[in-house]
């Protein structure tokens, strides 16, 4: 789910990286590319999120990274190294690709290797669709209507958009089940549904003690076939405050032999509700984000957790992923459009700073959610707000479904 960001934002310059244009989704016959260079200047500090830090201390790399990145151009794309284990991830002068651009608020980046070249699925939760990109620039509609209930006038909580005020509708969170098959979490349907081969849909989950979820956010699957999913509160036109409002409380739950448990709440935070949700490699730890915190538990032989500890507290947390050497991958929802990579010993390595372009309409740059694809699992394919963005990494990350 993504919150209002008002105020300047600066952010780190960093080596020269070139960002290329791929695709436009405006001109679907043509294959655009543009190359643009940016050049920066010093490195130095910076505020991290939407009107910096609270009134917490900083932690010892929040403040390495302001310590980084200050007076710098807010407009190119950046890679702020706080750690030389870094460099074994991305290197340096890596070039962030922009494969589409103009959508409406984009999420749950999925990788389908199903050929030798694969493609990629992700979401547009204002236009209702799940898109396709497939390498050479092609994007089409893989699934239209994802909200198709009967009640459009009072689902899907409204959200800003850059100076826009828009609605959550479509799908968010995506990922690929032991088979193969899509897992959807929907918002407006309140809902967890599978998409068959044969593009029937297949609810998962929808109710948790007879009670309606608020607004599943984000998914993921375990190698024995246990879903696992958060559920925020933007199926819901009001929010938080609606009427129709079942579950008084934001949870993330487990799917195993059509039961649905939960796993765990928000009831112990005092801000934020459960949204990203990721395992480790080994499938020894779950990662969940919840306000400010990202949160480990450990992983019980019943697939229920135990143990939650503290992993990161940082201003502003959305959707994360966690690579086969176990780094954690997060972002930063609709605050600065940051990938932040940490090791999994919690050492912050470094930040993707996203190139935030000026002028008017205001867009909207953000870090939403992140995925591993290409051929290699090499490939990080960023979500943000209005576009969808790729980068080479050095090492691999973990793709749903290939377990």
């Amino acid at each position: 789910m993504v919150r209002k960001c008002d105020g300047p934002v600066r952010w780190s310059d960093g080596p020269r990286a070139q960002v290329r244009q791929v695709s436009q989704l405006s001109v679907p016959a043509r294959a655009v590319r543009i190359a643009r260079m940016f050049a920066f200047a010093s490195l130095a500090a910076v505020l991290v999120g939407c009107g910096g830090q609270s009134a917490q201390a900083p932690t010892a790399a929040g403040a390495r990274d302001r310590a980084s990145t200050d007076g710098a151009d807010p407009s190119g794309f950046a890679i702020v190294k706080l750690d030389p284990a870094l460099d074994a991830i991305v290197s340096s002068d890596a070039a962030l690709e922009t494969i589409g651009d103009r959508f409406g608020l984009t999420e749950g980046p999925v990788w389908i290797q199903d050929d030798a070249s694969g493609h990629l699925l992700f979401s547009d939760l204002i236009s209702n669709v799940i898109y396709k990109w497939a390498p050479g620039g092609e994007l089409s509609a893989f699934l239209e209507n994802v909200y198709d209930g009967p009640d459009i006038l009072n689902v899907g909580q409204q959200t800003r958009r850059g100076r826009m005020n828009v609605l959550i509708i479509g799908a968010n969170g995506l990922t690929l089940d032991r088979e193969g098959r899509l897992i959807v979490a929907s918002p407006a349907s309140r809902a967890v549904f599978r998409l068959e081969k044969n593009g029937a849909r297949t609810v998962l989950a929808d109710r948790y003690q007879g009670k309606r979820f608020n607004g599943p956010n984000d998914v993921v699957v375990k190698s024995n076939g246990s879903i696992y999913f958060t559920d925020g509160n933007s199926g819901l036109r009001g929010g938080a405050n609606s009427p129709l409002r079942e579950i008084q409380f934001n949870g993330f739950y487990m799917v195993r032999d059509n039961t649905v448990t939960l796993v765990g709440s928000n009831k112990e935070f005092s801000e934020g509700f459960p949204n990203g949700i990721a395992l480790s490699p080994d499938e020894k730890h779950l990662y969940v984000t919840i306000g400010r915190k990202i949160m480990r538990y450990q992983m019980q032989p019943d697939d229920t957790v135990a143990s939650a500890t503290e992993f990161l507290d940082v201003q502003g947390n959305d959707g994360l992923k966690v690579d086969a050497n176990g780094n954690v991958f997060s972002t930063t929802g609709a605050g600065p459009g940051e990938v932040r990579i940490t090791s999994s010993e919690g050492t912050r390595l470094g930040t993707l700073r996203l190139p935030q372009p000026p002028g008017e309409p205001r867009e909207q740059i953000c870090a939403t959610n992140v995925g591993f694809g290409d051929a290699d699992g090499k490939g990080l394919y960023i979500t943000a707000c209005t576009h969808v963005y790729h980068v080479r990494l050095n090492s691999p990350g973990v793709r749903p479904g290939q377990r």
